[in-house]
């Protein structure tokens, strides 16, 4: 532990702002200040504060800058962890945030112990997380392009007869709609192929998983995620995409917690108070798991 130097990282676009807490509990924890987010300068940082051959312990938190930055530190062989930022103890009353307080605070809590890991998917894994995530993107272009079609359609008195949409027999039907004014028949049908245009984007997308999955890793445990009832292709590479490591997990109570598929709870004396899943963790994973469950309902 003496021989340690803990670092907290508050990372942002442009700049790293940093903090260094020795091993030692008592010694100070001061503010180092900040370099560029670049790979070249994070390089030197490390080398500087790495010169009296102490091992480093460095954090960030989870966020929009992804994990580039935890596998340049990891590859040049120090110890590295990506926070979740949930999940940080805040002391009650401290309203004020500024990059200088947030490193020295990450550094002395990870000096401490007191910060949870997230799990850090590898390269290969990230990349297939990102095609199934751009799959999903798609699909709610396509919801956003069918409600823009219809939203028209009811706005001009164009009522299709039949009971459920976006069938066979409602899309011949679309090829069957007129507007008198020229302007409204372009709208029309520029909104059908808007509609066209995002489902071919879903479609080339699945294809695309379809294609690179034999290559990935856990493409076995794709495989037996579909054994369950109402898990097909997408559910199943969903959740294992976004899930990832499943071994990580002690029991399935941990499991579920973590998609937010638990209930939640307020109690405190004789008073218990319990209420909807918490809805943590990955929504696109928890909204894929209700859609199997459901589909399998419905059969």
């Amino acid at each position: 532990m003496q021989d340690s130097t803990f670092i907290g990282l508050d990372v942002h676009k442009a700049t790293i702002s940093v903090a260094v807490a020795q091993g030692e509990r008592r010694s100070e924890v001061r503010h180092w200040g900040k370099v560029p987010h670049r790979p070249d300068h994070v390089r030197k940082l490390v080398e500087k504060l790495a010169a009296d051959r102490r091992r480093l312990h460095l954090c960030y938190e989870a966020g929009s800058c992804g994990y580039s930055l935890y596998r340049q530190l990891v590859e040049m062989g120090h110890d590295c962890i990506v926070v979740a930022p949930s999940l940080i103890p805040v002391k009650a009353g401290d309203r004020v945030k500024t990059d200088r307080r947030d490193a020295v605070m990450l550094a002395k809590l990870h000096r401490a112990g007191e910060l949870t890991a997230i799990w850090v998917p590898d390269a290969a894994h990230e990349a297939m997380r990102d095609l199934v995530r751009a799959r999903a993107t798609a699909m709610r272009v396509v919801g956003k392009a069918r409600q823009h079609l219809q939203g028209f359609l009811l706005r001009h008195g164009r009522i299709y007869p039949g009971k459920k949409g976006w069938t066979v027999a409602y899309r011949r039907w679309l090829t069957t709609v007129r507007f008198e004014h020229p302007a409204q028949q372009i709208v029309f049908q520029d909104y059908v192929d808007a509609v066209a245009d995002a489902e071919a984007r879903v479609e080339r997308l699945t294809g695309q998983i379809t294609d690179l999955l034999p290559d990935w890793s856990l493409a076995p445990v794709v495989e037996a995620v579909q054994a369950m009832r109402g898990v097909a292709f997408i559910v199943a590479v969903t959740v294992v995409a976004e899930v990832g490591d499943f071994q990580r997990f002690d029991n399935p109570r941990q499991l579920i917690a973590y998609l937010g598929l638990t209930p939640s709870e307020h109690s405190s004396g004789n008073s218990v108070r319990r209420g909807g899943i918490t809805k943590a963790g990955s929504g696109l994973a928890r909204r894929a798991l209700i859609e199997g469950a459901w589909s399998y309902r419905m059969q």
